[in-house]
């Protein structure tokens, strides 16, 4: 039995053939803004939290760092969109998905909150179908289903 640690090699990020897709750029700057807003709200929301006098304090500074840390998922994706890395796609469809429900409640709202929806609403889908696009998969090197190469 030997005492060295055996490593197991790690796949190489995909290397860029060429320029980034306007797609994948889209689709990095949509993910990108609904991170920024999910920031400010978070932002908003502590700030009133801890200045303001809301209903219930801890719950609007527990509101806001929740914002806050689930705003660096998306912003992360869209780094790594931007970078072409083959990670960052699930996390930005994640997103996505996570987000098509709030514009339902937004819209079922009487308030100012339904322009809100309907601009999230095509965000959220603009985005799924840009991330989903053949170009925007062949240029972050996901191959489909039976696509992979033979390693030995």
């Amino acid at each position: 039995m030997s005492t060295e640690r055996k490593s197991t090699p790690e796949a190489p990020e995909p290397a860029v053939a060429g320029p980034r897709p306007a797609r994948l750029t889209a689709a990095a700057a949509l993910t990108a803004l609904e991170g920024l807003a999910l920031l400010a709200g978070g932002v908003y929301m502590l700030v009133m939290g801890l200045a303001g006098s809301p209903d219930n304090p801890r719950q609007a500074e527990t509101g806001g760092i929740t914002l806050i840390v689930l705003a660096l998922l998306p912003l992360l994706a869209a780094r790594g969109l931007l970078k072409q890395r083959r990670w960052s796609r699930g996390p930005a469809i994640i997103t996505q998905i996570m987000a098509l429900p709030v514009p339902w409640q937004l819209l079922q709202a009487d308030s100012a909150a339904i322009p809100a929806g309907i601009v999230l609403a095509i965000v959220a889908v603009a985005s799924l179908v840009l991330l989903v696009n053949p170009a925007t998969t062949e240029a972050l090197g996901i191959q489909g289903p039976g696509n992979t190469a033979d390693r030995k």
